[in-house]
């Protein structure tokens, strides 16, 4: 069978893009996508030229979380010009397919297709191009590992101990291909119930923390597990550009993943130094 090839080493990939940031969990259901959309719309808010691609293959759901209406548009050339919402520049899978097929891809079909859009889209001069990895170990994290030069990576987990099982393994893949793990980004991270007002540790407390240090990695935050976070993703508006206390926790994770991508630019001028 035919193996699509990887994007050249010695080729200039995304050539206008600072940072490629992914954002990655070891397992589905701990809010990744939330953390993207929020990630990348935070730093937007800064001032940052920002892009988001959302490559979850088999699951893509940021268009609904950004209310992102227009589908990408092809020049004469056939690149592909992504939408914008919140000052974002848009790519999804879910562009690309129907919106209720079914998506049934073969490992070397994903590679295909990621790569064809590393290529292929005017995706211009931007600060970070916030990547949403599908959950796990597979095909498609792999072929972006190879095909991109990430800047770094954002862990994704809930306090939960499954939760954390599985955010080592994907600290794991990112450790064998030498990619920098900008930090650990806790989720559901603690319920302030509105009619009582105390904090219930619904899925445990301090999990992301602890794998933090005991990886010997930053913690970027938590962020509560706050209803508001669900509405702005079912209506397309993050919550990071709202007010309010989970906003603000969303606010220090989007600071420290914008710090932590400046030391890791700073340490490579060091380096070739």
């Amino acid at each position: 069978a035919h193996v699509p090839r990887a994007v050249d080493p010695e080729e200039d990939v995304l050539p206008g893009v600072e940072n490629v940031v992914a954002v990655a969990s070891g397992k589905g259901g701990v809010g990744k996508s939330t953390v993207a959309v929020n990630l990348a719309a935070g730093l937007s808010k800064l001032g940052a030229r920002v892009g988001l691609f959302d490559a979850d293959v088999y699951g893509p759901n940021v268009p609904r979380m950004v209310a992102a209406d227009e589908a990408p548009r092809t020049t004469g050339d056939r690149t592909i010009v992504p939408p914008e919402q919140y000052g974002l520049k848009l790519m999804s899978m879910a562009f690309l397919v129907g919106e209720d097929d079914p998506v049934i891809w073969r490992g070397p079909m994903v590679h295909q297709l990621l790569t064809q859009l590393v290529e292929d889209v005017e995706w211009g001069d931007l600060d970070y191009l916030v990547m949403d990895l599908p959950p796990g170990t597979g095909d498609t994290q792999l072929t972006i590992l190879q095909t991109l030069p990430l800047t770094g990576a954002v862990i994704v987990t809930t306090p939960q101990e499954v939760a954390l099982d599985d955010a080592v393994k994907g600290l794991r893949m990112f450790g064998k291909h030498d990619t920098n793990v900008l930090g650990i980004a806790e989720n559901m991270a603690g319920f302030r119930c509105p009619d009582c007002g105390s904090v219930h540790d619904i899925f445990g407390s301090g999990g992301g923390a602890a794998l933090a240090e005991e990886n010997d990695l930053p913690f970027l935050g938590g962020v509560p597990l706050d209803p508001d976070v669900r509405a702005g993703g079912d209506d397309g508006a993050p919550v990071v550009l709202a007010e309010g206390d989970t906003a603000d926790a969303f606010k220090i994770v989007v600071e420290n993943v914008a710090n932590n991508t400046g030391l890791v630019r700073r340490r490579e001028v060091a380096a070739d130094r």
